[in-house]
């Protein structure tokens, strides 16, 4: 198996850890919540054995790469140029971008904002979210959906609410989220994003009887160890940015992802049925959309969920660029 190595790159006003493998044209897969470069522990050695350089950096306030303590440190457009100065720093005048969960707004915006730098773009779990004229603030929009319950997002709007309660079991929080949003778990203990005022996120999905293969203790010991060390933070700080995000990207209003893409996601994937018509949307709204497709049975951690057939789509795609 080819070796992944670790280094640090210091670009944007921060240093970011960066694990990558092999050598070639640069692929760079961001990860999402509540997560970090390991989530791509099966790609990057894929990757890297067809003759990429792959590297999967921990993204802003994640794992081993800087946590800035400012909310407005994490918008968007910071994000995304933590992403273009990674490619410059590695030496590359371009690359294809990959983004997984939080990481898809983060690679596309890298693609709408730098079509130069970055060549394809890859997003798996959520697809591309155009904006709107007219649209309403994201955090109205997610109170109207919450109707007298409660949203997730809305849940990790105030700094400290969501940190308590996460880490007061990082090992507890990191087994529910990624055992309930998977394909594995059963309908009664799957992770929901809409749940009742009495009860508290680590409520809104069930613990396993038994982990899932793909789910081994060594994986959990990496994220409890990572989240326990660094806290939730930097990671729900995201979050905080969604209504920054909107009033900084009106400019993008009507933009069509137009690069080689893929979407890939699981068919029992939460975030498809929250994004349901964005998906449907997606021949239009990416007219060079090459690869469309949702795996059977997986859920939302498909890189992890279905490694072969993830890094089977992503190799077809990338050879076909």
């Amino acid at each position: 198996m080819t070796a992944i190595t670790h280094r640090f790159v210091q670009t944007n006003g921060i240093r970011i850890h960066v694990a990558g493998a092999g050598s070639g044209p640069l692929v760079v897969l961001l990860h999402g919540f509540p997560e970090g470069w390991y989530s791509w522990r099966h790609q990057l050695a894929a990757l890297a054995a067809a003759g990429y350089h792959a590297v999967a950096p921990d993204q802003r306030g994640y794992g081993r790469t800087d946590r800035p303590d400012a909310v407005e440190a994490y918008d968007i457009l910071t994000l995304t140029a933590d992403v273009v100065g990674l490619v410059h720093e590695l030496g590359a005048e371009t690359a294809v971008v990959v983004g997984h969960d939080w990481g898809a707004p983060v690679a596309w915006h890298s693609a709408l904002l730098r079509p130069d730098v970055f060549r394809a773009v890859g997003l798996l779990s959520v697809p591309y979210l155009p904006r709107a004229w007219g649209e309403p603030r994201p955090t109205e929009a997610m109170r109207a959906l919450a109707g007298e319950g409660q949203f997730y997002q809305l849940y990790f709007q105030e700094p400290g609410r969501a940190e308590a309660e996460l880490e007061a079991d990082v090992r507890r929080a990191v087994t529910m989220f990624l055992y309930a949003a998977s394909g594995d778990a059963p309908p009664e203990k799957r992770w929901r994003f809409l749940f009742g005022r009495d009860e508290r996120l680590l409520d809104t999905g069930g613990m396993p009887d038994r982990m899932p293969d793909w789910l081994t203790e060594a994986d959990l010991n990496h994220f409890t160890d990572e989240f326990t060390r660094t806290g939730f933070r930097g990671a729900l700080n995201w979050y905080r940015n969604i209504d920054r995000m909107w009033e900084t990207t009106r400019f993008l209003c009507g933009a069509k992802l137009r690069q080689p893409a893929l979407f890939a996601a699981g068919e029992q994937d939460a975030v498809v049925a929250m994004y349901r018509a964005a998906v449907e949307a997606l021949p239009a709204t990416v007219p060079d959309l090459r690869v469309n497709t949702l795996l059977p049975g997986a859920g939302h951690w498909v890189q992890q969920e279905r490694p072969a057939e993830v890094n089977e789509l992503l190799l077809r795609f990338l050879a076909r660029l």
